[in-house]
């Protein structure tokens, strides 16, 4: 082995550069298609909107799990959105935090018309319509 090579290991990395910490930004490539921002899942949404809210009343984990009569690691996993809550659990969290299940939806829409309007996505859906309501399916 001469003593000019480098003696470094080859890395391969998993994420593209500009998705990893502390990376740096490189310039964009003309013509290049910018990936799309990931769109919020609704279940972060309903989470950060319960958490927010108990901690907005200074409420324990404990005391609104009991409130609703959920677990209290359940319900630490519904706010972290680990956890796709059913509509009943999440009524009974609501109410446990004095909000009805269409404030609290109403709060989450909210949240999520904020954080759309930081990162338009394009639709590959029909032109834009301008209903500007929430619909959810079960």
């Amino acid at each position: 082995m001469s003593s000019q090579a480098p003696d470094r290991a080859r890395v391969i990395p998993l994420r593209p550069p500009s998705a990893r910490p502390g990376a740096p930004v490189s310039a964009p490539v003309p013509g290049a298609s910018r990936p799309a921002a990931r769109e919020p899942l609704w279940r972060d949404l309903i989470g950060d909107v319960l958490r927010r809210e108990r901690q907005a009343q200074e409420r324990t984990l404990k005391d609104v799990a009991d409130s609703a009569r959920i677990s209290m690691p359940y319900l630490s996993e519904v706010e972290r959105g680990r956890k796709e809550a059913s509509s009943e659990v999440l009524a009974a969290a609501a109410q446990a935090l004095g909000l009805s299940l269409g404030d609290l939806l109403t709060r989450a829409q909210g949240e999520l018309i904020r954080l759309a309007g930081r990162h338009p996505a394009r639709s590959r859906a029909t032109p834009a319509s301008s209903y500007d309501g929430l619909c959810l399916a079960a």
